[in-house]
């Protein structure tokens, strides 16, 4: 698991761009349906990436650090804005476990909603549903595209469940304010496209683009496919009978399997 401690801007864009990446990428643990599909991020108008560590006894604290981005009306992606979540909980638990957290924005006011800065509890002001995994399951994100976040949990490699009842997200101002050396930024200039992207967080963006490119890739596959289907239904069938000099249709004669024989008159002997 990667470290929930939080970190200077830089650290935590080099630690999301690796959580995509485990959360996207087929292998032993991971199969084609326990993925995160491309087309989810690609379509996405805001994602948040966090390490989250809880720990319990009698009662639950959770606290993690991470980034939020959205996506700019140009297709591009907003520089990195530092996050933190913080919270408490019921249930007799004991222990600690650190688990890694993607949340995708899938409407626009999920995403002001994360530019007002301050304090934000998930599933106050919008609808927040498990996301959905495996590739080519766009039905799938369709039937579920009313909620307005999707949350993706990773612990011990595997994915999760997570309730972030009683779990607050938070503006790290100062870190915010030490990246881009401006006392008084906020994350609404962040995440509207005001700052530009910075260049330490360039692996981030590679990955975030790809996303892209294999959702291009798939939809052209998609459509290849979708036109060679459309022309074997259209084209037209083989006529099953031939037609005469006279313009009227006469049945093929079936082929004569044995040779003819001639026939010989008594006369000719």
């Amino acid at each position: 698991m990667n470290n929930p401690i939080p970190s200077n801007l830089k650290s935590e864009s080099r630690k999301a761009a690796k959580i995509l990446k485990e959360f996207t990428t087929i292998s032993s643990r991971s199969g084609p349906d326990k993925i995160i599909p491309p087309h989810v991020i690609a379509k996405a108008q805001g994602l948040a990436v966090l390490s989250v560590i809880k720990a319990g006894f009698l009662v639950t604290a959770r606290g993690g650090s991470g980034i939020v981005l959205a996506r700019l009306p140009d297709g591009r992606w907003s520089a990195p804005s530092a996050i933190g979540i913080a919270g408490l909980g019921g249930g007799f638990e004991i222990g600690i476990e650190v688990s890694d957290l993607v949340i995708i924005m899938n409407h626009e006011r999920a995403v002001r909603a994360f530019a007002k800065g301050g304090n934000l509890t998930l599933g106050g002001n919008f609808t927040v549903a498990v996301g959905p995994l495996g590739r080519n399951l766009e039905g799938d994100v369709a039937i579920r595209s009313s909620a307005a976040v999707f949350t993706y949990c990773k612990s011990r490699g595997l994915f999760a469940g997570i309730s972030l009842e009683g779990s607050g997200l938070i503006e790290r101002k100062e870190t915010n304010r030490k990246f881009y050396c401006q006392e008084d930024i906020r994350a609404s200039e962040i995440l509207f496209g005001e700052i530009p992207r910075p260049a330490q967080a360039e692996e981030l963006y590679e990955v975030l683009d790809s996303f892209t490119e294999k959702y291009e890739i798939e939809e052209q596959r998609n459509m290849r496919k979708m036109s060679r289907e459309q022309k074997r239904e259209s084209k037209p069938s083989r006529p099953r009978s031939y037609p005469s000099s006279s313009g009227n249709e006469v049945t093929r004669p079936a082929p004569k399997i044995y040779p003819e024989i001639p026939s010989h008159s008594v006369t000719d002997r």
